[in-house]
């Protein structure tokens, strides 16, 4: 297509044509945030359960009120005004970014000015009111500021444990004594926190537990001078460049060692379980206290992650009892759901042993375990376990593998599933139960409304009141007059696989228009979803520039769609899901003749840009051009728990390491292709930007990039960034892969 004719279609697609006279802009989405969701909270269901308490902001003094709201009448009462929350000597008010109350709801842990560690904000200041003494004081006095983590109450609610620096401390509240329980901490020591993997890919942040009595805690060590480092260089704060060294366990190197100690909380030696197994090749995933007693419950992951050994270690004689071992022949995932029951003689327990991710009932010895969630389905998720209720209350979707509902079953007996959500609300549903399960924070949202919160009454699911609905945002998202995402069913003959399609407002059945493919495909996520996702407003203004997207979740993906599905992957990452994604593709091609299968396009970020890369080496007939972001071009460069999980070990699957990594196919590019990663990428290195880049070089292959200093894995720290990403791609993809119908 000529150039001159070319930029005609494109002024005139932006003129109205293609955009409706309400259109939107990049600016509005990534620079101005029109279109963000007003939020609600965070709820904390006080102690009775009849209310719930929450934050709201305090126009006086420019500070936040909690509140609390009596769950039946709705009634409003003041539980901390903004004005008690303003530190002696200072005029304003302490921002709280997360708060807790004791047991007795009598004081209130409040976590202010905090910094991001990795990926979350988990490091800050803390403070501590009195809600009788209206006494409000800082924690850690001493230690450096914004340092502290994790700080939780006694039992007794007479002291605080937190961490700093990579040692444990307890502070008495009425005295102001810390007493440091750890002093080893530094910088390969971790006491009480976690390495880089741990937290990644386990999910572990909080690295220490109360005992039940109060007297002790149980904590994580970790020693990581084993582990090898990478090394992230700041090459634009200063003049000369500054190394970032963080320890990274990668595919086949050693891990921290890490084991589990027991100290007392008025401080002393630390004592340590002697978990069986080479503590460099096994994963502690979790630890907490069996209620009521001496004992702790851990679970050991082995390296190759298909072996869970649960111990029960008694604190006093710090001796290990194995209660139950979970086993599968590719992999394990570890699950947040147990819960105790029966005076803690027996445990709540979730396997897939019968096909379905279900939740089990485990005696506390191991020898009986019963099912609780009966059926051909999966439970997504746990939301709240009721003993004295009976009931186990969860997110499962039977039929459409896209939604989520709520469904309980009892704990106590056999009895099928009974759903809760009503059936006249399409969509994903996520609810915050209050203790006694007579209530319930409801969020509801799918791909065309923003999220709605509410009260509900449980388990009729009567409303009671609204708490936020956003309606402003959906009168504007629907003002801008968009075709809905269409949820479609692709048949590739072996299995049916969920996708949705977004096509331009000004659609015409009767021509062609290029077809853009947006991927994920790892086990990680899921991009068939009838969510929100901020009204996919990325991929509805490409559809306004004239393309058809598409999206597919090939076999593997994080759809609740049983073991089978999910393991299918095991082994051969990028191998699978780019023969899936190109048969999909091509089914659809041929099954809608509204698609030019000479303009075909795909894109992904993270695990989706290293499927990007793969699919278009490994089928360059399909896809025309590509925009992959922060991939991973070599599996052997990322980090070991993820990949050895889903890969196995590399000397038991060397073949489908190399298989599955798009470095090894690089030789093959065809089309157009646009690389994009951050330098201070710490999840997936910009090493592995720059080897793709040699070897694209070595091959004689000519492509585009685009580098982001000292950005990391989500390209969107700093000034204008987000903005940036967005226009570079929507650049790129005007100029390679013509827009427009035909």
């Amino acid at each position: 297509m000529n150039k001159i004719v070319f930029l005609s279609v494109y002024f005139f697609i932006l003129s109205g044509v293609g955009f409706s006279q309400r259109s939107f802009s990049l600016e509005d989405i990534y620079r101005d945030n029109a279109f963000a969701a007003a939020k609600f909270g965070p709820i904390r269901w006080m102690r009775d359960s009849k209310g719930y308490s929450s934050i709201e902001k305090n126009a006086d003094v420019d500070g936040d009120d909690l509140v609390r709201y009596d769950a039946a009448s709705g009634r409003r009462s003041l539980l901390v005004s903004a004005e008690e929350l303003i530190p002696e000597g200072q005029t304003a008010p302490l921002q709280i970014a997360d708060y807790h109350w004791s047991a007795d709801n009598r004081k209130l842990l409040l976590f202010t000015n905090t910094r991001k560690v990795w990926r979350y904000h988990t490091r800050g200041d803390y403070w501590v009111l009195d809600r009788e003494t209206k006494a409000l004081r800082q924690l850690g006095r001493g230690l450096p500021g914004s340092s502290l983590m994790f700080a939780k109450f006694s039992p007794d609610g007479s002291r605080v444990a937190y961490v700093s620096k990579n040692n444990i401390f307890v502070e008495f509240l009425e005295s102001g004594a810390i007493i440091p329980l750890t002093n080893d901490g530094g910088e390969n020591t971790i006491n009480g926190t976690f390495d880089w993997v741990y937290e990644e890919e386990l999910g572990c942040r909080d690295g220490f537990r109360w005992s039940p009595d109060g007297e002790h805690i149980a904590y994580w060590h970790s020693d990581t001078r084993d582990i090898g480092t990478f090394y992230l260089i700041n090459n634009i704060d200063s003049v000369y460049s500054q190394p970032i060294p963080l320890p990274y366990p990668k595919v086949g190197s050693k891990l921290s060692t890490v084991k589990i100690g027991v100290v007392s909380a008025e401080g002393g030696d630390s004592r340590w379980f002697a978990v069986p197994g080479d503590p460099k090749n096994n994963y502690l995933a979790r630890m907490d206290f069996i209620p009521d007693s001496d004992e702790v419950l851990i679970q050991q992951l082995n390296r190759r992650q298909n072996t869970n050994t649960v111990w029960a270690g008694d604190i006093t004689t710090m001796s290990l009892s194995r209660v139950l071992e979970e086993k599968e022949e590719t992999f394990l995932d570890i699950h947040d759901n147990l819960i105790w029951l029966d005076g803690q003689q027996y445990f709540t327990w979730t396997s897939e042993r019968d096909g379905w991710r279900h939740l089990y009932k485990v005696s506390r010895d191991g020898s009986s375990i019963t099912l609780l969630t009966q059926g051909d389905f999966d439970v997504e998720r746990i939301s709240h376990i009721d003993p004295e209720g009976g009931y186990v209350y969860y997110i499962a979707s039977p039929d459409n593998f896209t939604q989520r509902y709520l469904y309980r079953s009892p704990i106590d007996r056999p009895g099928p599933a009974e759903r809760i959500t009503p059936t006249n609300l399409p969509g994903q549903h996520a609810y915050q139960l209050s203790g006694d399960s007579r209530f319930a924070i409801h969020t509801y949202h799918n791909a065309v409304r923003p999220p709605r919160i509410s009260l509900v009454a449980l388990p009729t699911h009567r409303e009671l009141r609204i708490l936020e609905e956003n309606r402003a945002l959906k009168e504007k998202y629907d003002a801008l007059g968009l075709r809905p995402k269409e949820f479609i069913k692709v048949d590739i003959g072996e299995l049916v696989l969920d996708a949705f399609m977004i096509k331009p407002i000004a659609f015409d059945p009767t021509k062609k228009y290029p077809l853009l493919l947006y991927v994920y495909g790892e086990p990680a996520g899921s991009t068939v979803q009838d969510s929100w996702m901020n009204g996919d407003l990325w991929h509805q203004y490409l559809a306004q520039l004239g393309y058809v997207i598409v999206s597919i979740d090939n076999r593997g993906t994080k759809t609740p769609r049983g073991r089978d599905w999910r393991k299918s992957i095991y082994g051969q990452i990028g191998i699978l899901a780019a023969e899936e994604q190109h048969a999909a593709a091509q089914k659809i091609l041929s099954s809608h003749d509204f698609i030019d299968a000479s303009r075909v396009g795909i894109w992904g970020w993270s695990g989706g840009g290293q499927m990007t890369l793969n699919c278009m080496f490994r089928y360059p007939d399909v896809y025309k051009t590509g925009i992959a972001v922060s991939f991973v071009s070599d599996q052997r460069l990322y980090d070991a728990t993820y990949q050895e999980r889903y890969m196995g070990l590399l000397e038991d699957n060397p073949e489908g390491y190399r298989d599955g990594s798009p470095i090894h196919h690089a030789q093959h590019l065809q089309g157009d292709l646009l690389i994009m990663h951050g330098t201070a990428d710490d999840n997936v290195h910009y090493q592995s930007f720059e080897m793709l880049v040699d070897r694209l070089i070595q091959y004689n292959k000519q492509f585009s990039m685009m580098v982001y200093p000292m950005r990391a894995h989500g390209i969107n720290e700093r000034e204008n960034t987000s903005l940036h990403v967005r226009e570079t791609m929507k650049k790129f993809w005007i100029e390679h892969l013509e827009p427009g119908p035909r």
